[in-house]
């Protein structure tokens, strides 16, 4: 099924769903049942992930489920990029088939560029975490890589906050929290990185990294606020 890129979107078209796409779809489903069978998610704001087109879901990241639960709780199928090193064993060739982005971290990972920038535009979600990696969730230090893809891509970001992954641990694996404890997920309003002038600049990508931390750094106080966490 081909889709029809959005006023302003002619360098995004949208082509037929591809095997990348399949596999997160798959990941998705897979998703769903372990994170609804094993914890408690409560989704809102899902509504606000546009329908169609390319989308960046920003993400805090504070825990190892952050991710998967993302996965298994929003409305569409999303590739993320994650560092190598969980490419390991059997788990490599699974994160592979259902269209997740390996990125080595150690320099520019042109070839984990291309996929993620392929993703968008084809019309896909790409999925970040926009910290780098695993620490307090809080959107404090953001690297450049989300900035660049939101400004070269023209797709709107949607922060995304998850709350209670890190509250408790749990009795039989103290690396996961608690089994059937509540874990909040919050999809905030999209917006757009960029200036309007459709710079790529340096200055063009730091002055939208500004804007992108105020609005995360936002919306994860109005997902507290919200959640009461």
């Amino acid at each position: 099924m081909r889709g029809h890129p959005r006023r302003g979107e002619a360098d995004l078209r949208v082509s037929p769903v591809s095997a990348s796409e399949r596999g997160a779809e798959v990941g998705r489903r897979i998703g769903v049942g372990l994170m609804y069978g094993l914890w408690k998610p409560r989704v809102l704001g899902s509504w606000r992930v546009p329908a169609t087109g390319p989308v960046i879901l920003a993400v805090n990241h504070s825990h190892n489920i952050d991710g998967p639960m993302v996965m298994g709780v929003a409305p569409r199928p999303a590739h993320f990029l994650i560092k190598q090193e969980a490419f390991v064993g059997p788990l490599g060739p699974f994160l592979e088939g259902i269209g997740q982005v390996k990125v080595d971290r150690s320099g520019a990972d042109r070839t984990a560029i291309t996929r993620a920038l392929g993703v968008l535009s084809d019309g896909g979600v790409l999925g970040i975490f926009p910290e780098g990696t695993r620490g307090d969730g809080d959107f404090a230090s953001l690297r450049a890589g989300l900035s660049y893809f939101a400004v070269r891509s023209g797709a709107p970001i949607v922060p995304v906050a998850v709350l209670g992954s890190t509250e408790r641990r749990g009795r039989l694996i103290k690396e996961l929290p608690p089994l059937r404890s509540r874990v909040d997920v919050v999809f905030g309003d999209p917006f757009e990185a960029g200036d309007g002038s459709g710079r790529r600049t340096r200055k063009a990508l730091d002055e939208a990294t500004v804007r992108i931390q105020e609005r995360l750094t936002a919306h994860l106080a109005d997902a507290r606020r919200l959640t009461r966490r």
